[in-house]
C-alpha cells in the first residue's frame, strides 16, 4: 500500500500564501502522476493541479498563475505553492498519487486524508 501524508494547511487572510506538501511512503515501486484536488462544502471535488513523473503539469481552471505545483521524484513528494489566495479557495485539499507497488501490479489511485485551507476575507 501507498500512504500519503499532507501538511501545510491552515488559516490565511485573502491575498496571502500557503504551501502544501505531501509525501508518499510505503510499498512504492513507482509513482506516475501526483496532484492536488480540493473540495469545498457542498461542492464536488475538483482538480487543482497535477504533475507527471517527467514534470508535465496540468492546472484547474483559473488557477495557473496563482498556484504552482512541483515535485521531487527522489523523495516521492509533491508541493503546491498557493499565492494571492481568495476566500473561494477555502476547501479541504487532498493529495493524490497514481502508484504501483510492484512491476507487475497495476497503477492504483491513492489519497491523503486532506488538509484544511481557510482563506478569510
Amino acid at each position: 500500500q501507498v500512504q500519503l501524508v499532507e501538511s501545510g494547511g491552515g488559516l490565511v487572510q485573502a491575498g496571502g500564501s500557503l504551501r502544501l506538501s505531501c509525501e508518499a511512503s510505503g510499498r512504492i515501486f513507482s509513482i506516475n502522476t501526483m496532484g492536488w484536488y480540493r473540495q469545498a462544502p457542498g461542492k464536488q471535488r475538483e482538480l487543482v493541479a497535477d504533475i507527471t513523473s517527467s514534470g508535465g503539469t496540468n492546472y484547474g481552471d483559473s488557477l495557473k498563475g496563482r498556484f504552482t505545483i512541483s515535485r521531487d521524484n527522489a523523495k516521492n513528494t509533491v508541493a503546491l505553492q498557493m499565492n494571492s489566495l481568495k476566500p473561494e479557495d477555502t476547501a479541504i485539499y487532498y493529495c493524490n498519487a497514481e502508484g504501483r507497488t510492484s512491476m507487475l501490479s497495476n497503477y492504483n489511485s491513492y489519497w491523503g486524508q486532506g488538509t484544511q485551507v481557510t482563506v478569510s476575507s
